[in-house]
């Protein structure tokens, strides 16, 4: 779901990014990621755990040594953003209440919302009424218009489209993507990253949030970004969502089939040996995940074969020495190129994809 013209990551000069409880908590990923990776400069951050620390020392990301931390949206005002995203994913993607104050006054100041979360701002008669000319509400977890089915049209195109696909959840599927994007377009490639995700949407200014789309629709909704952006660009960067060995994952089989993948990456988080939010569920070892995702990819012969051609590691919060050792072992079992894209191994993935068969 697009935004409009002037609300674009591209456009907004002066970003604030809401973040309670979400600078040092699991549900801040939207907010970080955005930081790290987004476009729009970001002048202001809140969270009534952290005011008045230090941002740069919190979280350790470059560029963000002058960002305030304030502890509510009025607190911000002083700041001048223009929009203000929601940068928290709370369990269930639902909106906490005791926000809604907050943004209220955010939209009467004439300042824009993005929100990536299931309750629908432009919903609320009282921000309804504030909303004027050059104040929006970006309410990304919406239905695209005009959805149909997946007809495998995708594979028609071609340049590479790289699937990231996963051991479990939030593991950096979206960060592997992004970091691979980044150096394909320091290489001089018409490179365009595919978000699927309310982060990503932030990030990129366009894409889908997958999870919004009646299912019958979903590969459908992923095959039409394809086509959009595939004609004019030499590879597409597809963000990931789910697992398939989540039981609570339906996301991955969708973008498999709507991205006719040329080639997949398969993101993994060191030393983890069974599912975060399931712990009596074992990920597989990786040789077996790689054989997996790519025996659902191919179909039994319905679609051309589809190889992972590399291991993305996440290896944060690990010291160099032990991260060094878990890359090589992840490449020794699987006999694939293994890096961490933010540790500085997004070269080594892309010689990987770039070699593989398109």
């Amino acid at each position: 779901m697009h935004p409009p013209s002037d609300l674009n990551s591209r456009s907004v000069r002066r970003l604030g990014v809401l973040l309670h409880g979400g600078v040092l908590g699991v549900s801040g990923k939207t907010g970080l990621s955005l930081l790290r990776y987004g476009h729009a400069p970001v002048v202001v951050v809140i969270d009534n755990q952290t005011a008045g620390q230090s941002l740069f020392e919190l979280t350790k990301i470059p560029g963000t040594e002058n960002i305030p931390i304030v502890g509510s949206v009025a607190d911000a005002l002083p700041h001048k953003p223009e929009a203000l995203a929601i940068g928290i994913a709370p369990s269930g993607g639902a909106l906490a209440p005791e926000w809604m104050d907050d943004l209220r006054l955010a939209v009467r100041s004439g300042v824009s919302i993005w929100n990536g979360l299931h309750t629908p701002l432009a919903a609320d008669a009282e921000i309804a009424r504030a909303v004027r000319p050059g104040v929006h509400i970006w309410d990304m977890r919406r239905e695209p218009p005009g959805l149909s089915v997946g007809t495998g049209a995708a594979r028609e195109l071609a340049g590479r489209r790289v699937l990231f696909v996963g051991t479990d959840m939030a593991i950096g599927k979206m960060t592997a993507a992004l970091e691979l994007d980044r150096a394909a377009r320091r290489r001089g490639l018409r490179s365009k990253f595919i978000a699927t995700g309310q982060a990503g949407m932030m990030i990129a200014g366009d894409g889908l949030c997958l999870d919004a789309v009646r299912v019958d629709y979903a590969s459908g909704a992923v095959q039409a970004e394809m086509m959009r952006h595939g004609p004019s660009h030499d590879v597409l960067w597809v963000e990931g969502q789910g697992s398939m060995l989540n039981p609570s994952s339906t996301a991955t089989l969708p973008l498999i089939r709507g991205t006719q993948p040329t080639q997949m990456v398969l993101v993994h988080r060191a030393g983890w040996t069974s599912l975060r939010s399931f712990k009596h569920i074992t990920i597989p070892p990786l040789d077996k995940v790689v054989a997996f995702y790519e025996a659902v990819a191919t179909a039994a012969g319905a679609f051309a074969p589809v190889n992972v051609v590399a291991v993305a590691l996440n290896t944060w919060g690990m010291d160099d020495a032990t991260a060094a050792q878990e890359i090589e072992a992840a490449a020794a079992l699987t006999g694939l190129p293994c890096g961490d894209a933010v540790r500085g191994g997004a070269e080594l993935l892309l010689n990987a994809v770039l070699a593989g068969k398109q």
